[in-house]
């Protein structure tokens, strides 16, 4: 690995390590902070494939899908990164370390009549029993990536033609900063960022390219107790806080996310 990735890897496992919380905070949580709820994701799908407006990674994706193609979507979730990309693909493979997030995914391409087979596990640890695609898509992942390098390599091994990640310009949990200093009196770091993460992979040596763009958050259609509900499992607290964290998501909902497409094409 050239120095400049070595750096870059290891400022990125640094910084996205420095996102820990502190154990005072976690021995104290109501319940576990971590997971998400699979309906979220459906409803994210359901949202994509229904956009008449395609975003810079589904346009840099569908791009590189010959009629029939086949995709590779890392960390798919509901699938919201791949269905709307049937057709042109016509077969999704979906990896994921949640059985339930896979069932989700399968339900949804089972309505769309889409060919799809899914694998159980985390990436890239079970990139040897994945097939290789056309094109891989791994959207909304690597910030919860300590070895970045691995993994995007990885991704690079199965991508016949591209490779498309998507990813908040900020941590996803950033947008919840002003709670943690507001109730714990905790500075959370800003640190890293999608710059980071398009310099390290750059310097691994793929022509990444970038394009920017704005939508609303995944949470802007869930009703509002979902939404508090989540932010307070994140948040390491109880329903005493449900007012002042309420108050937050309606000050800050019609906030949209800067978002991030990195794409590079594979060159054999």
């Amino acid at each position: 690995m050239p120095i400049a990735a070595r750096e870059a890897s290891a400022r990125w496992a640094r910084e996205l390590g420095s996102w820990a919380i502190p154990d005072g905070v976690l021995r104290t949580a109501p319940e576990c902070p971590w997971g998400f709820v699979p309906a979220l994701f459906t409803r994210s799908a359901e949202r994509a494939v229904a956009d008449a407006t395609p975003t810079p990674s589904r346009r840099q994706a569908a791009a590189a899908i010959p009629a029939g193609g086949s995709v590779l979507d890392v960390g798919v979730g509901g699938g919201a990164a791949s269905l709307p990309l049937a057709p042109p693909a016509g077969q999704i493979v979906g990896v994921d370390e949640s059985q339930a997030m896979l069932d989700a995914f399968a339900a949804g391409a089972d309505r769309r009549g889409v060919r799809h087979a899914q694998i159980l596990g985390r990436w890239p640890d079970v990139a040897r029993d994945a097939p290789q695609a056309d094109v891989v898509v791994c959207h909304h992942v690597i910030y919860n990536v300590p070895d970045l390098a691995s993994f995007a390599a990885a991704l690079d091994a199965h991508a016949a033609r591209r490779v498309v990640i998507e990813l908040t310009d900020q941590h996803p949990q950033s947008d919840l900063n002003p709670l943690w200093r507001a109730i714990h009196g905790i500075d959370r770091p800003t640190q890293p960022t999608a710059a980071d993460a398009a310099e390290l992979i750059a310097a691994l040596g793929y022509d990444v390219q970038v394009e920017r763009f704005e939508r609303p958050s995944l949470w802007y259609d869930a009703p509002r107790d979902e939404q508090v509900a989540f932010a307070r499992r994140r948040l390491c607290v109880g329903q005493e806080h449900d007012a002042e964290i309420e108050a937050y998501i309606g000050a800050t909902a019609a906030v949209l996310r800067q978002l991030v497409t990195l794409w590079w094409d594979r060159h054999l």
